[in-house]
């Protein structure tokens, strides 16, 4: 107890008294500068029936959960498959589809600005020397929440190493197997591979979900919200209420309806895997 002593107590002073304090100024009218008032469940009435932006926030919200998480799944699997071949530069692959992972999230974030930007920026600029209509990445509400989630696809190094590992792990006599009962290719792939990675895909999916639904940094710095709130996700929103608006109880009882939300997603994730995740042994 000694010995684990010093991360008990950063458990309790930094995570646990935290949890059971926005909990407690969930219930109250607090901006910071005056003493805590108990309003009850007035910040989740106000929240689900007079807050106009509360449903724009969880829709835009859910709308890149949905985009982003099986995206970014299908396409780092994707990907990891190919890694996992022997191919001519393989670890130089590697290490260039894991490099932007490990990039800081301000840095990718002022590097996309620059990317995307209509005037100079290099897909659009070489879409005009080409002579062809210059694309508003971030500019047009329709198509920003698509931008930002090609960015997050395009770091998702760490997620491609855990399925690489779990590539590793199929035997190789199943594939052995299939093939000389004459299955193609793409029928080894959906019949051994996919089923006997569906632990790992488990596991990043609820990553995933618990990451996309806090969505923040890279969407705070390049947009802010913009345009026209298409890009105003639940964290930026929560954001601005405790920080901007200094509405921290209001802040709070957001962060409980975010983690019910997470939870409930999670649940449902769970409670589906009985009928496709496959364990070897089990």
């Amino acid at each position: 107890m000694l010995f684990v002593s010093p991360w008990l107590i950063g458990f309790l002073a930094f995570t646990l008294y935290p949890i059971l304090a926005s909990l407690y100024y969930s219930f109250m009218l607090y901006d910071i500068i005056n003493e805590p008032r108990f309003i009850g469940l007035n910040n989740f009435i106000f929240m689900f029936t007079q807050d106009s932006s509360f449903p724009v926030v969880l829709y835009n919200t859910i709308y890149i959960v949905l985009l982003g998480v099986p995206t970014a799944l299908v396409i780092s699997f994707l990907l990891a498959g190919l890694l996992n071949n022997n191919i001519v530069g393989r670890p130089f692959f590697r290490t260039f589809f894991f490099v932007p992972s490990i990039v800081p999230a301000v840095a990718t974030a002022m590097v996309w600005l620059w990317v995307y930007n209509p005037s100079y920026g290099l897909i659009n600029a070489t879409l005009a020397s080409l002579g062809a209509q210059i694309i508003p990445w971030l500019g047009a509400p329709a198509l920003a929440k698509i931008s930002l989630t090609i960015i997050s696809v395009w770091a998702q190094g760490a997620t491609i190493v855990i399925f690489l590992a779990a590539l590793q792990d199929v035997p190789r006599e199943l594939y052995d197997a299939a093939k000389v009962d004459g299955a193609s290719g793409f029928r080894r792939f959906m019949s051994v591979t996919v089923p006997l990675c569906t632990p790992s895909i488990l596991f990043v999916l609820i990553t995933g979900l618990i990451g996309w639904f806090q969505y923040f940094t890279i969407g705070w710095i390049m947009t802010q919200g913009g345009p026209m709130e298409s890009t105003e996700f639940y964290s930026i929103y929560l954001y601005r209420n405790a920080f901007a608006f200094f509405k921290m109880g209001y802040a709070s009882a957001l962060a409980w309806v975010l983690f019910m939300i997470i939870m409930l997603f999670t649940i449902i994730t769970f409670r589906s895997s009985a009928r496709w995740v496959y364990y070897q042994g089990a």
